[in-house]
């Protein structure tokens, strides 16, 4: 085809250049933010992002998927950082360092994370999806913990360390969307602390050491 003949061709169909599932997710959030979670389709995502509603599925395998893609990414970040982790570092000051890391953020990005907890933990289509996800996380501290124990995974103590850390884990990701004073991982490293000292004094328990 000649430069004169591409100039006459149309244009082709599909997707905008340039989008993305990342693209995809923060029209989403977006939305969900403004509409509500249960009022927000997936044709409506796709309409403001320019891609058939086919191309979203390839992307997301559903709509409460969206809200999980970064939290997924979080556990294979968990993963690799607990594979990395010296052996001289014990167990709950590994788990800590590894967990608070995995969380570091931009300041820009505050308000879009807090969007997504918020609505991961009101929205109950959202909520009602979280199963799976909690699982993986918790699995790859238990996986962890079962390593440097000698035991497996699902054995009691490594299934113990892994659900307690999530579980105060969510504890932190909730007071500080509701508190929206200070950065995420202050939280997340003051609960875990806590969670290796029994819950003896370690800081303030109204939210992190500044």
């Amino acid at each position: 085809m000649t430069p004169d003949e591409q100039d006459r061709a149309p244009a082709r169909r599909g997707r905008p250049l340039g989008t993305s599932p990342r693209a995809v997710e923060l029209i989403a959030i977006r939305l969900f933010t403004e509409q509500g979670f249960e009022e927000t389709t997936v044709e409506q995502i796709a309409a403001e992002a320019g891609i058939s509603r086919r191309t979203f599925f390839r992307y997301f395998e559903s709509k409460s998927a969206v809200l999980w893609y970064q939290f997924d990414g979080e556990v294979e970040r968990l993963r690799l950082a607990f594979s990395q982790v010296a052996d001289d570092v014990e167990l709950m000051d590994a788990i800590r360092q590894v967990v608070v890391a995995a969380n570091v953020y931009l300041a820009q990005d505050a308000p879009e994370l807090r969007a997504r907890m918020n609505l991961l933990g009101t929205a109950p289509g959202a909520q009602a999806s979280a199963g799976p996800h909690y699982d993986a996380w918790e699995r790859a501290v238990s996986e962890f913990a079962g390593r440097r124990m000698g035991q497996p995974a699902d054995g009691l103590f490594p299934l113990a360390i892994g659900r307690a850390t999530l579980a105060v884990c969510r504890a932190a990701f909730d007071r500080w969307v509701i508190s929206a004073d200070s950065d995420l991982t202050g939280y997340l490293d003051l609960a875990l602390r806590a969670l290796s000292a029994g819950f003896a004094p370690v800081g303030s328990e109204s939210g992190p050491r500044r």
